[in-house]
């Protein structure tokens, strides 16, 4: 198989996979200014919990048991810290708000540290840790912790699915019911349009699943394996559309955290990555607005953004991870990032490209789909796996290589989409 290869033409990017050929818009050419790699925030620093049920009564718990561990990794003290980045979705799952503020409750000596709590539904982590980017870039500080937490079983399930929904357009989606409804729409209209996908679903569960088993911190580590993943049945029941139980996320409570610091700072670190390339790129709030809401076109946006500031095409990555929310969504986005034509998704798991020993290993960490999806805390992790897969440090999932890695992240359904191009450094 010919490698995956982007090239610009007249401002236009041409992506070539296989004998597939497909025309995106750019908005920028490569040639276009980009960050001077001197100036750019590496991550020097994570903790990770436990994905699943918590016996952690209270969000604040999992903040406190993430924000110094991660400093700790990092050979740093509360006093080096300029700015704390809380991600924390909440909406009602808890009555405590103002999660900033936790952090020094948790942790008295961060309690005079400047905190901001930032929200953007699924992408809230990584929209925590853009805050903290931005904030070490443009020389406000040179240190910034990054914290990204849900606790989200505290609530029966029929709230929890009420407080998911608020990251639609209730006023033109809430007939969907849950979340899992909308996306239950977009797969059903997807199966109308090209065809029924349940094989690629399953394919792509059966994946996610069986990567999940080498994660330690994954809610759920067990092979469920392509058959049952595939089939109707009493413990794989249909949740909405053509979405069985095995094509949705977990419900989940965790939190992760990361050190972003200043070249200067990064230097005497004893491992770092490098931010290399980012970009955040949004779409309208209501399905009913698209263009096509059948084709990601700001995780395209974003994905490209990303690859492009940072220099690279997507052949140059050594795996992905991205927001598998619902199958049908990983599956949407390997057709956003270029893998195959819109329709022609079932190719790229089908070939193998995305399986742990294929050609761009996908969500190796189980991904939302097994490692869980505490909605704050999802970006954050994503980064915290990446990082680690770069250093070395990721046990019994590290991959042979992994020089550079992609992060997808994405809030609502493909509202607000970030990407991210991480590289090691040292």
């Amino acid at each position: 198989m010919a490698p995956l290869h982007l090239s610009t033409t007249s401002g236009r990017v041409r992506y070539q996979h296989d004998e597939i050929l497909i025309q995106l818009v750019s908005s920028n050419s490569l040639e276009a200014k980009v960050p001077i790699m001197s100036d750019l925030p590496s991550i020097i620093g994570w903790s990770h919990t436990k994905f699943g049920k918590s016996a952690l009564p209270e969000v604040e718990d999992l903040i406190a048991e993430v924000a110094v561990a991660a400093l700790d990794d990092a050979d740093l003290a509360a006093s080096d810290v300029d700015a704390i980045y809380v991600g924390v979705f909440n909406n009602g799952f808890s009555p405590q708000s103002f999660e900033a503020a936790l952090v020094g409750v948790g942790h008295p000596e961060l309690a005079r540290t400047p905190a901001t709590r930032v929200e953007n539904a699924c992408s809230t982590g990584s929209a925590a840790l853009f805050a903290a980017l931005d904030h070490v870039q443009a020389g406000r500080g040179k240190v910034a912790l990054v914290i990204g937490a849900e606790k989200m079983t505290g609530l029966p399930g029929v709230d929890v699915g009420d407080v998911l929904l608020g990251a639609s357009h209730r006023k033109t989606e809430s007939g969907a019911g849950s979340f899992a409804g909308i996306f239950g729409q977009l797969a059903a209209d997807y199966a109308a349009r090209f065809g029924d996908q349940r094989e690629a679903l399953a394919r792509i569960a059966a994946k996610n699943h069986l990567n999940g088993v080498r994660n330690v911190y994954a809610h759920m580590r067990k092979d469920l394996g392509y058959d049952f993943c595939a089939t109707e049945s009493e413990k794989n029941p249909v949740v909405a559309g053509p979405l069985l139980r095995t094509d949705c996320s977990l419900v989940s409570d965790g939190a992760a955290a990361l050190v972003v610091a200043s070249p200067e700072v990064a230097r005497r670190a004893r491992r770092s990555v490098l931010v290399k390339g980012r970009k955040q790129a949004n779409e309208p709030l209501p399905l009913a607005s698209r263009r096509d809401r059948l084709f990601f076109d700001g995780a395209q946006s974003a994905f490209f953004g990303a690859l492009e500031e940072a220099g690279i095409t997507a052949s140059d990555l050594s795996l992905l991870e991205t927001h598998d929310c619902f199958t049908q969504a990983e599956l949407m986005q390997y057709e956003a990032f270029g893998l195959a034509e819109q329709g022609k998704g079932a190719q790229v798991i089908a070939e193998g490209i995305t399986l742990r020993d294929g050609r761009l290993p996908t969500n190796v960490s189980g991904g939302l789909k097994a490692k869980g999806h505490p909605v704050g805390a999802t970006g954050v992790s994503q980064h915290v796996v990446a990082a680690m897969q770069l250093v070395g440090e990721a046990g019994e999932m590290q991959l042979s290589r992994a020089d550079r890695a992609a992060v997808f992240n994405m809030g609502g359904a493909a509202v607000a989409n970030y990407a991210t191009v991480l590289e090691r450094t040292r």
